[in-house]
């Protein structure tokens, strides 16, 4: 198995190549109305919104857009389903509780309508999505959610073992939370969309360009690059699990490994033996959830199981050959009729994610023009460029209320290095030890 993983390791994400031509470096002094760090989904979501208004906007991604969470996460628009409701609720309590779960939903209506807007493309399927169980001792913390999701606005319906077979689950699969809205796309598609759009609508996009430094002088952002510098008036940190690699955000959110493994294509044969007909996405009810999906390239790909806080709140690009091994195995325990299917490729990358599970976004700077986002917790498929939309109407001077109460949030404070480490690795060990005796149970 490790020969086969060291082989199909990729390390740009498995869903697209690199976009070729890459826009050109930044080799000169420029002035813009706003920069943007970061060609992610917030970034251009938020350029998109800046050049309707006649904005100079110029954006500097250190690779390329897509490179990043954004174009390697499992490809779930899922909205509120999987939340942590119960760390919020203590936080915000029921009403803020509420506001959240409704920002969460409306994250699918803004994807969808960007889907629309610019036509992209990017094999959506509005599927709806499954909590499901692997073994009965899972039905409680089900129950559980959904009563609690349904208090505060995300209405699911419970699927037993028949309604789950009716609908041609796989039978690992034993029954689960059902929401209707969302489903699954390939988020590098969507990206790439995104990107072309950006450049199509007079968006200056500078690739392999990293921000070296950026100050504030008289109410004017200057960004330095290698080889060139933007000053404008308004600045946008737009670098989500990368921001503490920054010098920001080091106390208040961790960048945490997520990996993921897709198969090679299914034959007919194979898919009719998996049945799974309208090809809902489905994370489960572990408390490190897997995530597994057939995409339109008949492939199966199956994401977390495991995850994984390098010291020093660090980003390294590399393969996790131990969450590899385990994502494989939990394609054999879930797919039997699978169990000699070969791997096309496997991947790693970084979410964001802050004590009480909410996005991070703020201002800095003496005039208040230093925005940054953050924090999106594996849920910002939809949300992560509906913040990047929200921020750049507040810089066009209209303010979503949903904007501000996620910039009033106090993010709870990290602990520091050590600490950090053993206690979060640790928790996350004890999760996953958990995650496994429920494995053996199902297994047997």
């Amino acid at each position: 198995m490790m020969i086969e993983l060291k082989q199909k390791y990729t390390s740009i994400g498995g869903w697209e190549e690199e976009p070729k031509p890459l826009q050109s470096a930044l080799n000169k002094d420029i002035n813009a109305d706003v920069v943007i760090i970061g060609g992610g989904l917030a970034g251009l979501c938020a350029s998109l919104e800046l050049v309707k208004s006649g904005l100079k906007v110029v954006v500097l991604e250190k690779e390329f857009s897509g490179f990043g969470a954004s174009g390697r996460n499992a490809g779930y628009l899922g909205g509120a389903l999987g939340l942590k409701y119960d760390l919020f609720l203590k936080k915000t309590g029921t009403e803020g509780a509420k506001n959240v779960v409704d920002f969460y939903e409306k994250g699918v209506d803004f994807a969808e309508n960007i889907f629309k807007e610019y036509t992209i493309d990017c094999d959506y399927i509005q599927s709806g999505l499954i909590r499901a169980a692997i073994h009965e001792s899972q039905e409680k913390s089900i129950r559980n959610d959904m009563k609690l999701g349904a208090e505060l606005g995300c209405e699911t319906e419970f699927l037993d073992h028949n309604e789950m077979r009716a609908r041609g689950i796989p039978p690992a699969f034993l029954f689960g939370s059902y929401i209707s809205r969302g489903g699954t796309l390939n988020p590098g598609k969507y990206i790439q969309g995104l990107r072309r759009a950006a450049i199509q609508a007079g968006v200056e996009l500078y690739e392999n360009t990293p921000m070296v430094s950026f100050h504030e002088v008289d109410g004017t952002v200057k960004v330095k690059s290698p080889n060139g510098s933007v000053s404008a008036a308004n600045l946008i940190l737009a670098n989500n699990a990368y921001m503490p690699q920054l010098g920001l955000l080091q106390d208040r959110t961790v960048p945490l490994r997520v990996s993921a493994i897709e198969t090679m294509p299914l034959s007919p044969t194979q898919l009719n033996a998996l049945g799974w007909y309208n090809r809902e996405g489905i994370t489960t009810a572990h408390h490190i959830m897997e995530s597994h999906r057939l995409t339109a390239r008949n492939t199966l790909v199956c994401t977390t199981k495991k995850l994984h806080y390098v010291y020093g709140s660090k980003t390294p690009n590399e393969p996790d050959f131990g969450q590899y091994r385990a994502l494989k195995i939990a394609i054999q325990d879930r797919f039997p009729m699978l169990k000699d299917i070969s791997i096309k490729s496997c991947w790693s990358g970084y979410i964001s994610y802050a004590n009480d599970a909410l996005p991070v976004v703020g201002t800095m700077g003496r005039h208040k023009n230093i925005y940054y986002a953050a924090g999106c917790a594996g849920h910002g498929l939809g949300t992560q460029g509906m913040i990047g939309n929200f921020i750049a109407k507040k810089i066009l001077g209209y303010e979503e209320s949903m904007l501000t109460f996620l910039m009033a949030n106090k993010t709870p404070r990290t602990l520091p290095e050590p600490l950090r480490w053993c206690v979060l690795n640790g928790a996350l060990f004890a999760a996953s030890r958990l995650d496994e005796q429920v494995n053996r149970k199902a297994r047997t």
